[in-house]
């Protein structure tokens, strides 16, 4: 049985920092691509950033580029979102996502799903 469990959420300063993990089981990690994904309240879930199989190719939308930083960690079957300068837009429930394919993108189909973990950015 395949888990992904999100943590590291929580309540937050603007301008602050918070670090999530992804913390996978029951599939071989090191052949996944892994992408993070967001979504708040009332907005469509959007695609923050993705790291290749071999960690050589990372992806990030625009708005967290310089921001958030993510690694992965094979050795533990765990991937990172390192956020940085969080602003209240950052506000929302983050997910991790595993996919076979090489490019972890927004438009890779992604196999598993964790649960999220709520970020919450306060001004």
């Amino acid at each position: 049985q395949v888990q992904l469990v999100e943590s590291g959420g929580g309540l937050v300063q603007a301008g602050g920092s918070l670090r999530l993990s992804c913390a996978a089981s029951g599939l071989t990690f090191s052949i996944h691509s892994w992408g993070w994904f967001r979504q708040a309240p009332g907005k469509e879930r959007e695609f923050v950033g993705g790291i290749s199989k071999f960690g050589g190719s990372l992806y990030y939308q625009d708005s967290v580029k310089g921001r958030f930083t993510i690694s992965r960690d094979n050795a533990k079957n765990t991937v990172y979102l390192q956020m940085n300068s969080l602003n209240s837009e950052d506000t929302a429930v983050y997910y991790c996502a595993a996919t076979i394919g090489p490019l972890p993108g927004p438009h890779a189909i992604y196999s598993y799903w964790g649960q999220g973990t709520q970020v919450t950015v306060s001004s």
